[in-house]
């Protein structure tokens, strides 16, 4: 099934398959200071059909995660077989119980054992990718 939407095409069918499984992506936030767009490359992960961003634990705080608590739209840029330039919004991810609910499954796709510096220091993000989601 495609979709029209301003101006462009996407394949909803092929979007939905690519996001079915972890895969590496870039997203591009707004730099809360510059206004600036910046891009990055990162990893999502579905977890019970919900896509969430995180990163590896380390207490220094992320210049994208902090672009996102201060303007929560991006650009969700799928890459490889299915390219897709995706308008997102991000949901900042703080709640210790939260954390703990959507972090193991990601602990065991990156095959780490540090679930619990995982649930202190990464950071997490759930994503809404809004053309999907209308």
């Amino acid at each position: 099934m495609n979709k029209k939407l301003t101006g462009r095409e996407i394949d909803v069918d092929r979007i939905r398959i690519a996001l079915s499984h972890r895969k590496v992506i870039d997203i591009t936030t707004t730099g809360r200071q510059s206004g600036e767009p910046r891009r990055i490359e990162i990893v999502f992960h579905n977890v019970d059909g919900r896509i969430y961003v995180s990163g590896m634990p380390r207490p220094e705080p992320r210049a994208w995660l902090r672009n996102l608590e201060a303007n929560p739209s991006f650009t969700f840029h799928l890459k490889g077989e299915t390219q897709a330039d995706l308008h997102a919004t991000a949901r900042v991810i703080d709640g210790e119980s939260e954390r703990r609910a959507v972090l193991p499954a990601i602990a065991r796709a990156w095959k780490r054992d540090d679930l619990e510096d995982m649930v202190r220091y990464s950071p997490l993000i759930e994503v809404t990718l809004t053309e999907l989601a209308a």
